[in-house]
């Protein structure tokens, strides 16, 4: 899907969602309900996670230039960062007024409350819809669909709360209501988080492992040993591979490289990798390969 076409579709979505926030946060204040206004500073993250998802895909289509030889491309990452951050921030407070409309509940217009939730579920699923559509392999994009979804669920949470205020009178159900949704904020806030994290520390992309990659490049012909072997993600869905091989005495470098290249490309669908390919034995005068390899040395016992 085109850049364009994810910009369109999550225009949308923030339109829809800015729109209902302002009627939401009105109708919160005149019911009393926490629950509401918990929903309501859900959307604005949500509206703030879109607008920072839009400035992020801009940035990451300019191109490579000058000292930023990747380009801007991380900015969706450090766009997913903040979402999942705001999120977690959010959970905190909420949890906090949440305990404390436990112990002390206030009144509650609970007809008032099931009806504007009510709205507020048809307005996130098509908000939720337009998301979908966009390319949700960006973490980026991925970190927006987050916001609205746990959205979302909180809206048919405060949609059962308003229901049981409004036919029984237990006004505490709003404030359950609103740690429920503290705790849907949790989970996605810490999954985002941690993912956009890994990219950072430049771990190797989830569900691919280093060393079974090494080993599986040091049992192809004429290898006799890998190290600096390197795995990262520049962006989400863009990932990268750099290494030093070593061949033995007398065999064909370049038709090495291409080789363990197809194998990385075919089998682990990477695409952007980096191999130094020499023989085994230095030339004299040039000393050793590497004094201090990076990380495990892939051997495969062949002079």
């Amino acid at each position: 899907m085109s850049v364009d076409a994810d910009r369109r579709w999550l225009a949308a979505a923030l339109a829809l969602i800015g729109t209902f926030m302002v009627a939401e946060v009105t109708v919160g204040l005149i019911a009393g309900s926490l629950a509401l206004i918990s929903d309501a500073g859900h959307m604005l993250t949500d509206a703030a996670s879109i607008v920072l998802a839009l400035v992020a895909i801009r940035l990451a289509a300019r191109p490579a230039r000058g000292g930023y030889t990747y380009g801007l491309k991380r900015a969706e990452i450090l766009s997913a960062q903040a979402n999942g951050i705001s999120l977690l921030v959010l959970t905190v407070w909420f949890t906090y007024e949440g305990i404390k409309r436990l112990i002390t509940p206030p009144e509650v217009e609970g007809l008032l409350v099931f009806i504007t939730a009510l709205v507020g579920i048809a307005v996130n699923v098509a908000a939720t819809w337009c998301i979908s559509r966009a390319n949700r392999s960006s973490l980026n994009v991925e970190g927006a669909f987050q916001h609205i979804l746990n959205d979302l669920y909180a809206f048919i949470a405060t949609t059962v709360a308003g229901a049981v205020v409004w036919l029984t009178g237990f006004t505490r159900a709003d404030a359950i209501a609103a740690l429920v949704v503290a705790a849907l904020m949790a989970k996605a806030g810490w999954s985002l988080v941690r993912e956009s994290g890994r990219i950072f520390l430049e771990a190797a992309p989830a569900g691919t492992d280093p060393d079974q990659v090494g080993r599986q490049l040091v049992a192809r012909p004429d290898v006799v040993e890998v190290h600096d072997l390197h795995i990262w993600q520049i962006t989400s869905g863009e990932s990268a591979l750099s290494a030093h091989v070593l061949v033995q005495p007398g065999a064909d470098c370049h038709a090495v490289r291409g080789d363990l290249e197809r194998v990385l490309r075919d089998e682990h669908h990477l695409r952007h990798t980096t191999l130094q390919v020499d023989h085994s034995r230095p030339e004299p005068g040039t000393g050793t390969h590497c004094d201090d390899p990076h990380g495990t040395v892939h051997r495969s016992g062949r002079a």
